[in-house]
């Protein structure tokens, strides 16, 4: 019987997040890797699309693909792999660019959202930040992905990516699995501490309200005991009327969970709560020791570069293996000579 195929990755646009492992590498980790054949990959080339310190890209690459390992992703189980060395993912975005139209990638949200905001502060907006979207579906389709774990803001570029695929079975033979979007159950978008109507990214500007997973744990503590919650008092789980405090309760169940220390959700938790701060300190205290073991075996990773590197190495190998056949595929069905 064939395993489920999974893809999915991580932009190195800045330090990985709290939200970045509990909205996805957790999963990953615990579930993913052990259920399906799992290609997890640093998605390098899409953080080309804004401006950028070209060194700092690659130092966040690598740290990114350390923070893979070492939040317990295993090269036995799983391929990992940094998205610039393997050159079908390239190959198969311009074709794709062929089958896809002006409109659609404009209708993107994120599209709209940076696009928008750059203006706003008189800078231009590159091309690629546009049709990187394609590039994406590129990265799943190369693969043959049936599952693509994504928090719930990538999942218009997962349809995007559906879509792209019926469209380019239906007009040039049928060349592509048509993926779908799978999302974690709890704490799928983790929001800023600060701002808990607005996603906890690696790349805002004010890092106040966001909780890094190489944060010391003196940090943590800060800053989840600094979080905003709401007018009033009650511990109540409302995303609409409470962002703060539903931010937190989620945050304190997904640790929670991931720690086996219950099966409660948000709602159930806030019952346990008559205040803010004991909330808030509850909640510290779990994300501490949830980022602890994921920071010491970091440590260890940083003092053996060449293990990384033969990961990173090795998995390349094994997804280029996997993606040439289709990319191959594609590039005969639209129309392209092959090469002798």
């Amino acid at each position: 019987m064939t395993r489920t195929r999974i893809f999915s990755g991580i932009k190195p646009t800045g330090h990985l997040t709290l939200g970045n492992y509990l909205g996805a590498l957790r999963q990953w980790v615990t579930v993913d890797q052990h259920r399906a054949d799992a290609l997890f990959c640093v998605v390098d080339l899409h953080a080309l699309t804004v401006d950028h310190d070209p060194a700092r890209v690659r130092r966040l690459s690598r740290q990114a693909a350390t923070l893979f390992l070492a939040a317990g992703l295993d090269p036995a189980l799983c391929t990992l792999f940094v998205q610039s060395h393997v050159d079908e993912h390239t190959r198969l975005s311009y074709v794709l660019e062929c089958t896809a139209n002006d409109g659609e990638m404009r209708r993107m949200i994120q599209y709209k959202e940076k696009s928008a905001k750059e203006r706003a502060a008189g800078g231009s907006v590159r091309l690629s930040l546009l049709t990187y979207p394609v590039l994406m579906a590129a990265d799943i389709l190369a693969y043959g992905a049936d599952e693509v774990p994504v928090g719930d803001d990538q999942a218009q570029h997962v349809e995007l990516t559906r879509d792209l695929a019926v469209r380019f079975n239906q007009r040039y033979g049928h060349t592509f699995t048509v993926p779908k979007a799978v999302l974690p159950p709890v704490a799928a978008r983790v929001m800023d501490l600060q701002d808990p109507t607005s996603k906890m990214g690696k790349s805002h500007g004010e890092t106040s309200g966001i909780v890094y997973l190489l944060d010391e744990p003196d940090v943590v503590r800060r800053k989840v005991m600094r979080a905003v919650t709401d007018s009033g008092s009650e511990v109540v789980h409302d995303r609409e009327a409470r962002p703060g405090v539903a931010n937190l309760l989620e945050i304190l169940a997904a640790c929670t969970q991931a720690a086996g220390d219950g099966d409660g959700g948000p709602a159930e938790l806030a019952a346990r709560y008559s205040s803010y701060g004991a909330l808030k300190k509850d909640t510290a205290d779990a994300v501490v020791e949830t980022l602890r073991p994921i920071r010491e075996r970091h440590a260890e990773l940083c003092a053996d570069p060449g293990y990384v590197d033969e990961v990173l190495r090795a998995g390349a190998e094994r997804a280029r293996g996997l993606a040439r056949p289709t990319v191959d595929a594609a590039y005969e069905a639209i129309g392209l000579l092959p090469a002798r």
